[in-house]
């Protein structure tokens, strides 16, 4: 069996595709970012107020709080709209082996990355819609220290088809 075109030095000998998608990119508004929203909108209020204060005394002094206005709006709507940003730039591959997320972010560049589906893999699927599909999980380290991350599918239109296979390919691996 040949590898399909682009996949040159990706697809290991006899492995093959089995699924390839991409996630949902809507923005998606969570209850967890409601502090952030608050917090930015109070920031970037307060800046604003201080501007139209700095401005009514007369000079430039008023556009150093354009910085402040600025980040005030990138704290409270940012990690909602750079989620959505991240998932449209994001692509999927099932393979009879592994699942790989490919990744093109300005500033970060294209990413690859693969992880593989073994009988010890423990997959789990959402309840959202579109639902999400969790395989593996990741260490991070934080300001705070260390923290797992759930790794997998995020937001695909044919969740439960995809996790049947990948149930299939534990099935094979075992």
């Amino acid at each position: 069996m040949s590898v399909p075109s682009g996949w040159e030095g990706i697809l290991d000998e006899g492995e093959d595709i089995r699924w390839q998608g991409r996630p949902n990119g809507a923005v998606v508004w969570k209850l967890s970012s409601i502090p952030a929203v608050l917090f930015g909108l109070a920031f970037s209020g307060f800046a604003l107020f201080w501007m139209v204060m700095a401005a009514s005394a007369g000079g430039g002094m008023w556009m150093f709080g354009l910085i402040h206005f600025t980040a005030g709006i990138g704290i409270g709507i940012g990690p909602v709209f750079w989620s959505a940003h991240r998932r449209r730039n994001t692509w999927y591959t099932l393979t009879g082996k592994r699942a790989i997320i490919a990744t093109d972010l300005p500033m970060r560049g294209r990413k690859l990355k693969s992880y593989p589906i073994t009988k010890d893999t423990m997959p789990g699927i959402g309840t959202d819609d579109p639902a999400s599909i969790t395989f593996a999980t990741e260490r991070r380290r934080g300001k705070n220290g260390s923290y797992e991350v759930k790794i997998g599918f995020e937001r695909i239109a044919d969740a439960q088809q995809v996790y049947g296979m990948i149930r299939d390919i534990q099935k094979e691996a075992a």
